[in-house]
């Protein structure tokens, strides 16, 4: 018989999975600028609320550097 202690072996989440549960049982949203099931208009306002939250994300040439 094997034991392991929780969050250890077993079956990994998807992704998805956490995000959904972590909405519904704390109130957490984790969403990608890059979510094909948002509208411009939504993309728009997740990156508005990003930055006011975190400030602006650097740009591409910043990021390659």
């Amino acid at each position: 018989m094997r034991w392991h202690p929780k969050g250890y072996g077993g079956h990994r989440r998807d992704p998805e999975q956490v995000k959904r549960e972590g909405w519904k049982e704390q109130g957490v949203l984790a969403v990608s600028l890059d979510d094909q099931r948002l509208t411009w208009p939504e993309r728009e306002l997740v990156r508005q609320l990003g930055e006011r939250l975190y400030g602006a994300r650097p740009s591409e040439q910043e990021v390659q550097r």
